[in-house]
């Protein structure tokens, strides 16, 4: 028997959206997530919101991700649009890809296979990319959230089972 305590589960959210960001539009993924997020035992310690672009996407993730042990989950910019970034953002800060994460999210859903999401860890963060549809969001992140304790337990140290 171990006597180690379980290691808290600890979650930071991104939103990506120009709209978001200069006011014009309602967040309304960002909310979904967080009490998704709580529903599952996460303590939602941050969430922030940045622009579209690659540049934009890379510091608010690198400033997420910095020192911190737990999940990071980004929201909008993984479609085909001009502005949809998400991915080369996020791909310039991670260390390592995580492909099985981002291939479960794409079944979550048909259209998930138009998604360009990734996923993968930064340090002891785990980075995963989500659609900007609230639902959709939730959906992929429902796809994966069972085995996202254990890719946090791994990152920090701990043994497969």
């Amino acid at each position: 028997m171990s006597d180690q305590r379980p290691r808290e589960l600890r979650a930071r959210i991104l939103v990506v959206s120009d709209g978001v960001a200069d006011g014009t539009r309602e967040d309304l993924g960002g909310p979904l997530l967080r009490d998704r997020l709580a529903d599952a035992g996460f303590a939602v310690d941050r969430a922030e919101t940045t622009p579209d672009g690659i540049d934009a996407v890379a510091a608010a993730l690198t400033m997420l991700t910095a020192g911190f042990a737990g999940l990071v989950v980004t929201t909008g910019g993984t479609g085909f649009g001009p502005r949809d970034l998400t991915p080369e953002g996020t791909r310039a800060v991670i260390d390592r890809d995580a492909p099985g994460l981002a291939e479960a999210m794409r079944l979550a859903h048909p259209l998930g296979r138009l998604s360009r999401a990734i996923a993968g860890s930064a340090g002891a963060a785990l980075v995963l990319n989500l659609p900007g549809s609230p639902t959709g969001a939730v959906e992929c992140l429902d796809a994966v959230l069972d085995v996202v304790p254990h890719a946090l337990d791994l990152l920090a140290g701990g043994h497969p089972h």
